[in-house]
């Protein structure tokens, strides 16, 4: 198995497959290597691991493009970010409503149970792939018809633009997990796939809590890169 994973990464450094990335099928490669289907999944499933590669289902095997470089400490939006690093990005809406909020993400919202929030819920691509399945929810208290807005665009420079708010403080929680099955699903990747899942409680220039964002990435889609400076105090 080493040797076929040693091999085909090569092949793939190598730039011998598709334009569009796409690997042969399981048949077609395990033809080449002759060996057995599982052998050869074994071995796709540590490039998987490593990154080299990902599924989608129902369509196969294809190259991982470049993660996208990601720095929480930064507050340029999605679309920005990807231009910076000379990626196209877009995002697609799946929907926005309005609806009751109880449990903790109540409590980072700084709000009772049961209060009404909106919520948005979109779909981010990275030339082409979707790497990022996102819901946001908002107080609706700093964010009139907001809903009837092109909520494909930025949410960072629709809340200046329009609102007149900025962001402030922000709090995350960043943990590896598994994808449920509604991100799994808009990702196209398979329920219960390995994902990072970041939480994002972001407050205004006036330190009010503004809304939070649920990011579930495709951990072959991101690399976290954090520059702190030293504090010389201590």
């Amino acid at each position: 198995m080493a040797t076929i994973c040693q091999t085909l990464a090569n092949r793939i450094a190598d730039g011998e497959f598709n334009a569009d990335g796409k690997l042969p099928s399981e048949r077609a490669l395990s033809e080449q290597f002759s060996t057995t289907r599982i052998t050869l999944q074994e071995a796709l499933g540590q490039l998987e691991a490593q990154g080299v590669i990902y599924r989608q289902v129902r369509r196969g095997w294809f190259i991982s493009p470049p993660r996208l470089v990601y720095n929480p400490l930064q507050r340029s939006h999605f679309h920005a970010m990807a231009q910076q690093q000379g990626r196209d990005a877009h995002t697609e809406v799946i929907d926005a409503t309005t609806l009751p909020l109880y449990g903790s993400l109540c409590q980072r919202l700084s709000l009772p149970p049961g209060s009404e929030v909106y919520r948005i819920r979109r779909l981010r691509y990275i030339d082409g792939r979707a790497v990022l399945y996102c819901e946001h929810y908002l107080n609706p208290a700093y964010f009139a018809g907001i809903l009837d807005e092109d909520l494909t665009q930025s949410l960072t420079g629709l809340y200046a633009e329009r609102y007149g708010i900025r962001y402030g403080r922000v709090r995350f929680d960043m943990l590896p997990t598994l994808l449920p099955q509604e991100a799994a699903t808009m990702l196209k990747v398979t329920y219960g796939s390995p994902a990072l899942f970041i939480t994002r409680v972001n407050r205004d220039q006036h330190d009010r809590v503004i809304d939070c964002d649920l990011e579930y990435w495709r951990y072959d889609a991101l690399h976290i890169d954090v520059e702190a400076v030293a504090n010389d105090e201590g």
